[in-house]
């Protein structure tokens, strides 16, 4: 899918990551750079705490249905080893894909969100985070992967912040 050219997006991330609100004026950036060069209609930050094995909601766009500060287990189930245990994105196109991997499928479909994104944030060989982004059915393919991933080494500083394990 042919998306808009993200270059005012990364200059307004990069101009978050300069203010003193932190690490909520970034993302924030974040929220409304992906949804006007990639589009969601949910968009969820998550932290991952391997100590506890847990992954925390840290920043939601959906606060009502997706509270901050949420938390869910990481377990050995096979989504949760390619994406936080080895780094690699994950794109769900179907409702069925969705709910082949997330507990909460009935809640995220009725948001109408039908089709997943998660791109994790690495740094120095482990997932510090996800950057979560959910549309319509068939909304995300591989071409929207290098922007994502480009957002998410953006992402870096904030979840380096709050990152405490």
């Amino acid at each position: 899918m042919q998306r808009p050219d993200p270059t005012a997006e990364i200059a307004a991330v990069l101009a978050a990551q300069r203010e003193e609100d932190q690490p909520a004026a970034l993302f924030r950036a974040l929220d409304a750079a992906l949804a006007a060069a990639i589009g969601h209609i949910l968009f969820t930050i998550l932290v991952h705490h391997p100590a506890a094995r847990e992954s925390e909601r840290f920043y939601t766009n959906r606060p009502l249905e997706y509270p901050i500060g949420g938390r869910k287990p990481v377990t050995d189930a096979p989504w949760m080893r390619r994406v936080i245990g080895h780094g690699e994105p994950f794109i769900g196109r179907t409702a069925e894909d969705i709910r082949a991997v997330f507990f909460d499928h009935a809640l995220i479909g009725s948001l109408g969100c039908e089709s997943v994104l998660n791109m994790p944030v690495r740094w120095r060989g482990r997932t510090l985070g996800t950057l979560n982004l959910l549309h319509r059915a068939n909304y995300y393919d591989e071409s929207d992967l290098p922007i994502v991933r480009l957002f998410s080494a953006l992402a870096l500083p904030g979840l380096i912040s709050v990152s405490n394990d």
